[in-house]
């Protein structure tokens, strides 16, 4: 068995910022995380950020990932990678599976930074090979160096969509075009310039309705759709394409805040099911605290700032004392209501305060 004050599930953006900060307070943290490098999706993040100079801004996603590790080695944050999280233990202790044994960690307080899953999308012919998620593209070509394709159709117009496709190009892969089922482009129009100024076709109010192969993709099918998002007949072009990539949305990892007997709320803007949670990021579990895309599907700043919102909050419980905590947790809330300010996250923030408002409801 393994002891600490506080256990960080997922080493994320928001999972090493809950890390630091608590450790910063002066907690014992331990950190886990099920892949063999941490940093989540930061680590496939080429581009700069942008924004201000308290969220990275010019920085590389990869860069700010080795930045947040190496400020969480100096604090003393034990990491263990290549660990899986299990679940709860009947008396309270989570298990975890480190080097091929279960282990039961007593924590005085755990911290889920889970992240989220992509989407899939059905539709005739979407088992071929060559029919993928974005992130698992953007995951072969940043990561591991290898293009999935060379002729590419991608589905969904939100950040992910849009920047993988110019991350793709900028590898060597043609984009053949970018279809949204939206009447308009969903993610930053930033990202979608770049795309459109490099030639790409972007079809709104579009859907793929087919790919089409003997052992792989060859072609699809693309049609304009109604308001209702049906395709309408008469409509159809076929793309010579050998790759279909889904960026259709992300929702919450949830698994493991079900186990641990959180609530749950539903938020179709904050990516559909999770769990509900107070401003300091709290769930209905009194010792169990929610951030990052788990708490709500938003950005890697906001994932990162309510992860050292959890982190301050969490040290504090259990007695930890830094003079500066308490200031620091308003700042940080500040911070959240700053990045959710702007005309796309506007809606988001509505979303937000809604989770907030029922989670608030178990301390009152």
């Amino acid at each position: 068995m393994r002891q600490t004050d506080v256990l960080v599930i997922g080493a994320g953006p928001a999972g090493l910022g809950a890390a630091i900060e608590a450790a910063r307070c002066g907690a014992q943290v331990l950190l886990v995380d099920e892949n063999k490098k941490a940093g989540g999706q930061l680590y496939k993040q080429i581009h700069k950020f942008f924004g201000s100079g308290a969220h990275y801004a010019g920085t590389r996603g990869f860069q700010i990932a080795d930045l947040l590790l190496e400020e969480a080695r100096q604090l003393g944050v034990e990491t263990l990678l290549d660990t899986r999280a299990l679940g709860r233990l009947d008396d309270g202790r989570t298990a975890i599976l480190h080097q091929n044994q279960v282990v039961p960690v007593a924590a005085k307080k755990v911290i889920l930074a889970t992240g989220a899953k992509e989407n899939a999308l059905t539709f005739p012919g979407w088992t071929l090979p060559g029919v993928m998620t974005a992130g698992a593209a953007q995951t072969f070509s940043n990561v591991h160096g290898t293009l999935v394709g060379e002729r590419i159709l991608m589905v969904g117009s939100g950040n992910v969509g849009l920047i993988v496709s110019y991350q793709l190009m900028q590898a060597g892969a043609r984009i053949q075009a970018l279809v949204e089922a939206a009447p308009q482009i969903t993610g930053y129009l930033v990202h979608a310039g770049k795309i459109q100024r490099a030639g790409v076709p972007v079809y709104t109010s579009h859907t793929v309705i087919e790919a089409r192969g003997q052992n792989r993709v060859e072609e699809a099918v693309i049609a304009q759709v109604d308001a209702s998002f049906q395709p309408i007949p008469g409509t159809e072009q076929t793309l010579a394409v050998d790759t279909v990539l889904l960026a259709v949305g992300l929702n919450p990892r949830t698994e493991l805040a079900g186990m641990f007997q959180c609530r749950t709320g539903y938020e179709g803007g904050l990516g559909g099911i999770l769990p509900l949670h107070d401003r300091w990021m709290r769930a209905s579990q009194p010792d169990v605290y929610v951030c990052g895309d788990l708490a709500g599907v938003e950005e890697a700043n906001t994932a990162l700032e309510e992860g050292r919102l959890a982190g301050t909050h969490a040290a504090l419980s259990i007695g930890c004392r830094h003079e500066s905590a308490q200031a620091r947790m308003e700042e940080l809330l500040e911070s959240l209501q700053s990045l959710r300010s702007g005309a796309h996250a506007a809606r988001r923030q509505d979303c937000k305060a809604h989770i907030i408002e029922q989670g608030g409801a178990f301390y009152a």
